[in-house]
């Protein structure tokens, strides 16, 4: 998971909608947040764990308050106001945004009313256009990164220490099994063990299936359709005006002094990030050709294996090759003379003898077919070598095109930001008016990729209306199918149980052996972490030649944490890589903490803020002022491309303004609200 940006709309203390908040990534992969206690640090920690799994840190307080004060108090009372959170993230070259809303209203007692949350995701094609995926939301985020675990990866720093109190220690054990493939296989266990009790209670009842079908419910569904087609059509309109509006300030930027090179630049990587597409588009095209038309040959072993085993036996019994051909012996019975010259006349003894050889002989008929039979089959036998070779190379090829879709899109954000503080105002302007566009073109786009999936949904229950309307459901005996599948479930099961078993203990070891590394290099106290066969995390005290627990202080379960959690993502990313039976398939995963340095002294301090860029590909830290102290500042700075600051809006009279000064700029946290709400502004600190 590589997180691309974040964006909240009346969401707790932002009013409106906010600008995106894009994260780092690459070498300088750390994104800081500042803000005053009470700006909003904590709220965005908890929109990103909103709008996955909707679930709150412990300081979250009045979680069932989310609507912002100031824009749900501007509308009438029963008027209702959409509070919403939306990501956008990459996982295996794959993009999704992800968007979790609710609304709320004032009612007649001045109340705040919401509704249940609403969660939709759209994912981007290899060919750039947006659509909803297959599966589920929920489930699709809960492949990439669990709901159990989302805790390690989005936590409050000063809290972080409590999951790994006394209580919580089991819980530990279960979550890391998830997260490296060990709860994947008990699942697939437990679901074999229900297949298997499902296939034997068909063997008891195998019930019609009847389908009716109503012609009304089709018509609905073709009008439904049509409206469909026209909204479409609309987007596309849309669209070709908003590309025609984006070369028009592409040319401006060409003839403008200074920028050329760069806007050259631009639309050159533009055309190649075109053309990569188009080859992973055909790619994935060749590939589904050659498994659509060749795929049926890599399940031809059985029957070739049975097929050798008939041709064997015949040689065996001396039947292949033959010796004497049929044809030849009806030859010589036709032509009345044996090869010796004696004459064979019906009913004499040398007719009958030579008779005989027709029950011997075999056929040079069939001795030839079975030849040519067994040629073909050598050759059928190496197809699924190619077959294999032609579709690694395609997926070899596919993977250079997205590492170098990836590369490309990120040369086209550093010359967006470049063009974003440009010293030319005019520059700068044409820059902030292609990112709208390019907004609004995302929007455009993802509306089209929802319609265009609403209309294919609704062709399919058309086409499916249609065949089921001419004929009758039937009923299908699978009794000999379903005695073969509990066979197969029963041997499954056992299969993947060793399989758990060696994986779960081969795991542990390595992940030990990371967190040791790590702890080490933060730590300056002799305590060694453990985990035990439950995965079990605990302290270890060694000095005297006999291990014994140790009660770790606030600090020192902090630290243990964090080198839980970089164990863990180092051990995920190598497991990925080296492994083929349990692949996590995200090869980087991102960390986002709130105030990770609370707790501790300056030594610690000093010695987190150097480990904790190395954790993770990808860092966001949401810290205050005082918290950015001189040894964090200097370790971690070399690390950081984007830098966000939040205002917080006092409605205080008295209110007492603060600042913060980074790269010799200085810049508001606190200031005073324009009205008599509180609310929070998101400023981005110059590059």
């Amino acid at each position: 998971m590589k997180l691309i940006s974040l964006q909240l709309n009346n969401f707790r203390q932002f009013y409106g909608e906010t600008p995106i908040i894009s994260f780092s990534n690459g070498e300088n992969h750390t994104t800081i947040i500042y803000g005053n206690n009470g700006a909003g640090k904590t709220t965005i920690l908890n929109a990103f764990t909103w709008v996955l799994y909707e679930k709150f840190t412990p300081a979250f307080s009045s979680p069932n308050l989310l609507v912002n004060k100031k824009a749900i108090n501007e509308v009438d009372k029963g008027v209702n106001i959409e509070c919403s959170v939306t990501i956008v993230f990459d996982h295996n070259h794959i993009r999704y945004q992800v968007k979790r809303k609710c609304f709320a209203c004032r009612n007649v007692q001045d109340q705040i009313e919401s509704n249940k949350s609403i969660l939709a995701m759209m994912v981007m094609g290899d060919d750039g256009t947006w659509k909803y995926p297959q599966e589920k939301p929920e489930d699709i985020i809960e492949n990439i990164l669990p709901k159990s675990l989302h805790q390690y990866f989005f936590f409050d720093g000063e809290q972080i220490e409590h999951i790994f109190r006394s209580g919580e220690r089991q819980k530990i054990a279960e979550d890391t099994k998830e997260l490296i493939g060990v709860k994947l296989l008990e699942r697939a266990i437990v679901h074999l063990k229900n297949a298997k009790k499902s296939l034997q209670d068909e063997l008891l009842s195998l019930g019609d299936v009847e389908v009716k079908k109503s012609i009304k419910v089709k018509k609905d569904l073709e009008r439904e359709k049509e409206d469909k087609e026209s909204q479409n059509q609309l987007i596309i309109s849309r669209l070709n005006k908003l590309a025609e509006d984006k070369q028009n300030i592409s040319h401006q930027l060409l003839a403008m002094s200074g920028v050329k090179n760069l806007e050259t630049l631009r639309k050159k990587l533009f055309e190649d990030e075109k053309y990569y597409r188009g080859l992973l588009v055909s790619h994935r095209q060749a590939i589904q050709h050659i498994i659509s038309r060749q795929g049926y040959l890599i399940y031809l072993s059985g029957a070739i294996a049975h097929f050798h085993g008939i041709v064997d036996k015949l040689k065996e019994k001396g039947q292949l090759p033959s010796g004497i051909k049929k044809e030849f012996v009806n030859h010589l019975l036709e032509h009345k003379r044996c090869i010796c010259g004696t004459e064979l006349k019906a009913g004499h003894p040398p007719y009958q003898e030579v008779k005989q050889w027709m029950n011997k002989a075999g056929t040079s008929h069939i001795e030839e077919q079975i030849i040519r039979l067994d040629t073909q089959i050598k050759n059928i036998e190496s197809y699924p070598e190619k077959i294999w070779q032609e579709i690694d190379q395609y997926q070899y090829q596919i993977a250079e095109y997205r590492e170098k879709i990836s590369e490309i899109e990120y040369e086209i954000d550093k010359i967006n930001d470049q063009l974003r503080i440009y010293p030319d105002q005019n520059i700068q302007s044409a820059q902030k008016e292609l990112d709208k566009i390019e907004q609004h073109i995302r929007k455009l786009t993802l509306n089209q990729g929802e319609t265009n999936l609403q209309i294919e949904t609704i062709s399919e229950q058309i086409k499916t209306l249609e065949k089921t309307i001419k004929k009758q459901a039937i009923k299908a005996e699978k009794y000999q199918l379903t005695i073969k599948r509990i066979d197969s479930a029963e041997e499954s099961i056992k299969c993947l149980e060793e399989v758990k078993k060696r994986l779960e203990n081969q795991f542990r070891l390595a992940l030990q052996k990371r967190l040791q590394e790590i702890f080490n290099s933060i730590s300056f106290t002799p305590y060694q972490p453990q985990l035990n066969e439950n995965y079990e995390l605990n302290l270890i005290e060694n000095t005297s030649g006999i291990p014994l627990d140790v009660a770790a202080s606030t600090g020192e379960n902090q630290i243990l944490s964090l080198s839980f959690i970089g164990a863990i993502i180092d051990m995920v990313k190598q497991w990925s890589q080296e492994n083929s039976i349990v692949k996590p398939s995200a090869h980087q995963f991102p960390i986002i903490m709130d105030s990770p340095f609370g707790s501790l002294d300056e030594i610690y301090r000093t010695q987190v803020a150097k480990a904790i860029p190395q954790l993770a590909n990808q860092l966001v830290v949401l810290v205050t002022k005082t918290q950015w102290r001189i040894e964090v500042e200097r370790e971690m700075n070399d690390y950081i491309n984007h830098q966000y600051v939040l205002v917080y809006r006092s409605p205080k009279p008295e209110c007492k303004e603060d600042y913060i000064t980074l790269q010799g700029k200085q810049y508001p946290l606190v200031k005073k609200s324009n009205n008599q709400f509180e609310y929070t502004e998101i400023i981005e600190v110059s590059s």
